[in-house]
């Protein structure tokens, strides 16, 4: 394990500041070999931080054993790739808000697969959702696209399991320590043993609200462009179409009954401009150029 990944890993572990510190941190210091010099004073003129958390991240910042935590992550099968390894996803780097560490469990090789599509879409799917699902998204599977999602109950899940005999990513908003939600546990497992999961939070880092906005940006900066099916006018599929946008990705929406509520989000999305998909050439034909 070379230096620079052992510390970003040391801070990634560290209370008391966030992602933005940590890049302000890597600007200051690009190869991580001066900063464990700086003082709690120092800490919080440099990044405008309390004393408060200034005075827990540097407690921290020299209580932790860097090989402990690596003899951990070992023992759980878990590789951490920094944003400087070569395995890092190539469009993630590009995105506004990179990840600076992500870990990963299972086949590593996926994250540089070039045919990447994050589908998405509501809890609680109608019953026409898995003909969607075949008809759209098994045909891009089967043609080799990776689908990434979040592994949520409903469309995430069930793109997922569809995808498991091929190649399949899901990204955690919790540790892979404690995967969420505890009803696909098991498609968990699956994906640990024959495709990929990931997470930029520490292994042990609990499920939290706020921790799944945050993903969705993962979830569309890996990927070529975001399929969204069924999803309500508020939802955190359209947080993730957004982000997609945001980040000059392509956004289909697959439409559906106006009686619908499950249809509202996807309408409202067509209607600001994301491409309306009735086939899974619809995607193709927009995407081939990007590849190009």
């Amino acid at each position: 394990m070379d230096h620079f990944t052992r510390e970003l890993i040391v801070l990634n572990h560290c209370r008391g500041v966030g992602r933005k510190m940590i890049w302000r941190l890597l600007q200051r210091d690009p190869n991580l070999i001066r900063f464990r010099n700086y003082s709690t004073r120092d800490i919080q003129q440099f990044f405008h931080l309390s004393q408060a958390k200034a005075t827990i991240f540097v407690d921290d910042l020299h209580q932790l054993d860097a090989n402990k935590l690596l003899s951990m992550l070992h023992a759980q099968q878990i590789t951490p790739i920094s944003f400087q390894h070569s395995s890092y996803p190539k469009l993630l780097k590009h995105i506004f808000d990179p990840p600076y560490l992500i870990y990963a469990k299972g086949n590593v090789s996926l994250l540089n697969e070039t045919k990447m599509l994050s589908v998405v879409g509501t809890r609680h799917p109608s019953r026409e959702a898995l003909q969607i699902i075949n008809k759209i998204v098994v045909p891009l599977i089967k043609s080799g696209w990776t689908i990434v999602s979040g592994m949520a109950m409903g469309i995430d899940g069930m793109a997922h399991q569809q995808a498991l005999a091929h190649q399949t990513i899901a990204v955690l908003g919790s540790g892979l320590n404690h995967p969420y939600p505890r009803q696909n546990h098991f498609l968990f497992k699956q994906m640990c043993a024959a495709q990929l999961v990931i997470s930029e939070y520490p292994p042990d880092a609990r499920p939290e609200r706020w921790r799944f906005p945050e993903r969705n940006r993962i979830i569309s900066g890996m990927t070529l462009g975001t399929l969204v099916i069924e999803a309500k006018e508020k939802s955190g599929s359209l947080i993730t179409a957004d982000q997609a946008l945001d980040q000059g990705r392509d956004v289909f929406a697959v439409p559906g009954s106006i009686f619908k509520e499950t249809c509202g989000g996807t309408h409202r999305l067509i209607q600001q401009g994301a491409k309306l998909v009735c086939d899974w050439q619809d995607i193709i034909q927009e995407l081939n150029w990007r590849m190009e």
